[in-house]
């Protein structure tokens, strides 16, 4: 494939198997606003950037994966969540309880330590609390983005990671437009996508479930 189509593989396998869910869908839809607003702040006031992306954006996108989203046997794309968690390109739920850790512990270790182990130096330490937690969840996203995608070139390609890190960054533009009537939904109490309203010219679907 293509750099393009396989962003369109990509886009798709992540919605269908993903984002069955209106409340899940709706949530994107916030969250993907929070983000744009904290793109803007990343050139006014990063440390409000970082706030409003970590604690706004992430936490409402995360919600909708863990709590609103389906974890049984999907008769949509004839596939169960555990298969669906195998082949999950980017981070997978038990990734994200990974990363999700390391971002709410940093906090705390940069409470009984204000340098950090040293990352810090006294006058960046005057800064305050505030501000290098700030510093610290901006280079535990960076870092999670480059980390995977890192490891994705080595899993399968260069490519395949370029484009994985390109979705991540262009999403909460896609998620406007495509969950921007998931308000809609729920009002009519359409609670679930059955994933048809969604792409005319869609890729190839991801290889079926191996039979038990």
């Amino acid at each position: 494939m293509t750099f393009l189509e396989e962003l369109h593989q990509q886009r798709w396998d992540d919605h269908r198997f993903y984002h069955h869910n209106r409340i899940n869908q709706a949530l994107h839809l916030v969250s993907a606003s929070c983000f744009l607003v904290s793109y803007v702040l990343l050139f006014v006031n990063p440390v409000y950037a970082v706030m409003v992306g970590w604690l706004l954006a992430m936490i409402l996108r995360q919600i909708g994966h863990f709590f609103f989203e389906p974890k049984t046997y999907d008769e949509v794309n004839q596939a169960s969540h555990e298969y669906k968690e195998s082949v999950k390109v980017g981070y997978n739920l038990q990734r994200k309880v990974v990363l999700l850790t390391i971002w709410f512990l940093a906090p705390f270790v940069l409470y009984l330590q204000p340098g950090f182990f040293g990352f810090f130096n006294a006058q960046e330490v005057a800064r305050g609390f505030l501000y290098n937690t700030s510093i610290l969840w901006l280079i535990i996203g960076i870092g999670a983005v480059i980390f995977r995608t890192v490891h994705l070139f080595f899993l399968k390609g260069v490519q395949s990671g370029l484009v994985w890190a390109t979705k991540i960054l262009t999403d909460p533009f896609h998620d406007i437009k495509i969950y921007h009537k998931a308000p809609y939904y729920i009002l009519k109490g359409d609670m679930y996508d059955n994933m048809t309203d969604w792409y005319t010219d869609r890729p190839v679907e991801h290889p079926a479930q191996p039979a038990a």
